[in-house]
């Protein structure tokens, strides 16, 4: 059983091998409220996940440490779990899905481990990591459904407390559970009175279902950006601890977790993945209850693939205003293009992209379209560009 003790033993077996990771302040994330970042996305292996590997391996005996350990996992757990075992020297294999990010991979092969692919998802990379572990007589190193792993992940909660014993809310990012058991366990262990609130992926709603419905439910696919917490189904273990210690759970979408990495990057300098990210979407859209409290967003990991981090980005930009797409009809006649860029330039807008094209079939003979992407302040910045455009005899269409 998870325990105080536990915890605090997984933190003095942590000291040497983990970075305790600073809490930094972000006035801007959310105005309302007083918002700070703990940095796990700063920690070594860039995730949490070492402290729960770590600690579960330190406990093995030294007939299980020389049979070798077995884990699955979307990328986090499996660089955190092959970084302990090189330390540990003990032989790993790392079951990952095959759609997990190619950086994740080979960062995991870099800490010495055995690395085998599955077709899927995270679950059937779990299914083919029991089937092995049977097979071979490896130790299952489960990414958050055992009371080790959870009690080294709960090693936050103990410093969170004292590092801002003040805050009146933590959110932390929800995959199958793991982080939030650990932390909840031990921040409300210590003092009940700070809510905590866990996030999801809208696409990967996997404890936001079932703490909802009172029960344990698999989702049939999952879908989201947010690659580290896509969970079909929860933990038994972590639903219990989430049903008895967590105060909500919420889910943001894709764009709002693509505009929370971006805000993190603009604002506070630092690179989240996805999911290290919803934390902080979380507070900018105001899911949870965080107007005029002091509020800590755990940054759960910063592993993003370099690859999708430039559509992360864009996607961001649309969510926030910061770039927009017009559409505008005009009479093909000399002086067109010039008033239109006119106006926007008069408003501060800036033209990234453009693109002229003669009308079709069905509209009239002497018709055109434009097509113009912008970088703009925000929507209000838009708005007025569009009204500017209207007011002198231009035709957006598709609004």
């Amino acid at each position: 059983m998870l325990t105080l003790d536990k915890i605090y033993h997984a933190r003095y077996v942590l000291k040497q091998v983990i970075r305790e990771t600073d809490v930094i302040h972000a006035p801007h994330i959310n105005p309302e409220s007083d918002i700070y970042l703990k940095t796990e996305n700063l920690q070594i292996t860039g995730s949490f996940k070492v402290r729960g590997a770590y600690y579960k391996m330190s406990q093995l005996t030294d007939e299980e440490k020389a049979r070798g350990v077995i884990a699955c996992s979307a990328g986090n757990h499996a660089q955190g779990v092959a970084l302990s075992a090189q330390k540990n020297g003990i032989p790993a294999v790392i079951c990952l899905p095959d759609g997990a990010p190619i950086s994740k991979v080979e960062a995991t092969k870099s800490y010495g481990a055995n690395v085998c692919l599955v077709k899927g998802v995270y679950d059937d990379a779990y299914a083919e990591a029991l089937r092995q572990r049977d097979e071979m007589g490896y130790t299952f190193v489960h990414p958050f459904d055992d009371e080790n792993v959870i009690a080294g992940q709960g090693t936050i909660g103990l410093e969170l407390l004292e590092q801002i014993p003040e805050m009146d809310a933590v959110i932390i990012p929800v995959g199958g559970g793991g982080l939030i058991s650990g932390v909840a366990y031990a921040i409300k262990s210590l003092n009940p009175n700070i809510k905590v609130y866990g996030v999801q992926a809208s696409g990967a709603p996997s404890m936001f279902n079932s703490i909802h419905d009172h029960k344990i439910e698999c989702l049939e696919s999952v879908a989201t950006i947010a690659d580290g917490i896509a969970v079909k189904e929860p933990g038994e273990n972590t639903f219990r601890y989430v049903s008895d210690y967590v105060d909500d759970i919420v889910t943001v979408t894709d764009d709002e977790i693509s505009a929370a990495i971006l805000a993190l990057m603009e604002k506070q300098k630092l690179v989240t993945e996805g999911a290290g990210a919803v934390s902080v979407a979380a507070a900018m859209f105001n899911k949870v209850p965080v107007k005029g409290k002091k509020v800590v967003c755990l940054l759960s990991g910063g592993n993003i693939d370099v690859t999708i981090l430039s559509r992360v980005i864009k996607r961001g930009l649309l969510m926030t205003g910061r770039t927009c797409s017009l559409n505008i009809e005009l009479i093909d006649k000399p002086g067109q293009l010039l008033g239109v860029s006119g106006i926007i330039a008069e408003h501060g807008g800036n033209v990234i992209s453009i693109h002229h094209e003669r009308a079709n079939e069905g509209s009239a003979v002497n018709g055109c379209y434009l097509r113009i992407v912008l970088e703009t302040r925000n929507y209000n910045h838009i708005e007025e560009i569009k009204n500017a455009l209207k007011e002198n005899g231009f035709k957006i269409v598709n609004e």
